[in-house]
């Protein structure tokens, strides 16, 4: 690293999530972490993001195709690397760049074979490269904020999680090709993260599941509507409830307990987007908390200190919230409700993966 100390990083992918979020965040902790590169495909796409960083990373290089992902790859100064690109790519170009020696934050889509090549890789550097997950619920306040809450509700009676979505052609995300050419759609995208938050809140492992998934809005791939019944290790029941696309957009997750209900709303609160948590004790008292969407913001601020850490200690790995194996987690339950459903409704354990 040089002079300042900052680790450098490039972001892979310059789509919209990229610029909408990836790129005001890093603006936001441009204290930490120096962004020096951002990649697309074509030179038009990489330089036209790289103009929107010109603020706080003034020397930020503008790379793309083939050639650019080489020049990443044998930067030594680029000591991380964001991949935000589409579900059926992002995870080979992950394995590139761990193989490199980069540390990886990435959203997850498919999970046991990259996690068994990952294993693979012999320790060729001074430090495990870190995969770190992306876009991930375990870092909003309010589900960190919602676990703490959940041993004043006495033992868990059942679950509710119920996501009426607004994937409409008004959506930036409606057209996008990559979501509507492989298995699962917009359910297993967008699905992982309502999953993430619930593991996250109730703190135990999905252990079976039962489901039954229809194809109703046909503007949309197959399938766009998921009803599941699901089991936790501790016996626990819950229902599941996902449709992509509502006329009454929804998201809220709740657990009723003996001794009192945690619930979390998606809400908007003074201009802001974000989660509202209501706490009812067995008095029948409500306490109601509003926290800001920052996921994103915290989730790369761990990525930094991760990084910075395997620096001085090799055996460094990811915060276990941040752990690619979380993901995978994630991705396996909902890859049993549509193994389930594929088998009208028959009950599907859940895969299990080690940690890393």
């Amino acid at each position: 690293m040089a002079g300042d100390g900052l680790p450098r990083i490039a972001v892979v992918g310059a789509g919209i999530f990229a610029r909408t979020q990836y790129i005001p965040r890093l603006r936001e902790i441009s204290h930490l972490v120096l962004l020096k590169a951002i990649w697309s495909r074509t030179k038009e796409s990489a330089e036209a993001a790289a103009e929107l960083t010109r603020d706080f990373a003034p020397e930020i290089q503008p790379r793309w195709g083939d050639a650019g992902l080489e020049e990443i790859m044998g930067d030594a100064s680029i000591s991380a690397v964001a991949v935000v690109l589409a579900g059926q790519v992002q995870v080979e170009l992950s394995l590139k760049m761990l193989k490199a020696g980069k540390h990886v934050i990435q959203a997850t889509m498919e999970a046991e074979t990259a996690l068994s090549v990952y294993n693979s890789y012999p320790n060729q550097f001074p430090y495990k490269p870190i995969w770190a997950l992306a876009e991930n619920y375990r870092f909003e306040p309010a589900f960190v904020e919602s676990r703490k809450l959940m041993s004043d509700i006495g033992d868990m009676m059942n679950i509710q999680v119920i996501v009426e979505g607004s994937m409409n052609s008004s959506n930036p995300y409606f057209n996008s090709s990559w979501r509507r050419n492989f298995v699962g759609g917009f359910i297993l995208d967008m699905g992982v993260h309502f999953i993430a938050g619930l593991r996250m809140m109730v703190g135990s492992e999905i252990a079976t599941v039962s489901s039954i998934s229809r194809h109703v809005d046909k503007a949309l791939p197959p399938p766009d509507n998921i009803c599941s019944l699901f089991q936790l290790e501790n016996g626990c029941a819950g229902v599941f409830v996902f449709a992509v696309n509502s006329r009454s957009p929804k998201i809220l997750w709740r657990v009723d307990g003996t001794k009192g209900t945690v619930q979390i709303e998606r809400g908007i609160a003074s201009g802001k987007h974000g989660y509202q948590v209501l706490f009812t004790n067995e008095n029948g008292q409500c306490q109601t908390t509003f926290y800001p969407f920052c996921g994103v913001n915290e989730e790369l601020k761990a990525f930094v200190h991760d990084i910075v850490q395997a620096k001085k200690d090799g055996d460094h790995k990811a915060e276990s919230r941040s752990s690619y194996v979380e993901g995978a987690r994630d991705v396996a339950v909902l890859e049993a409700m549509l193994e389930s459903s594929a088998k009208q409704g028959a009950t599907v354990q859940v895969k299990k993966f080690l940690h890393l």
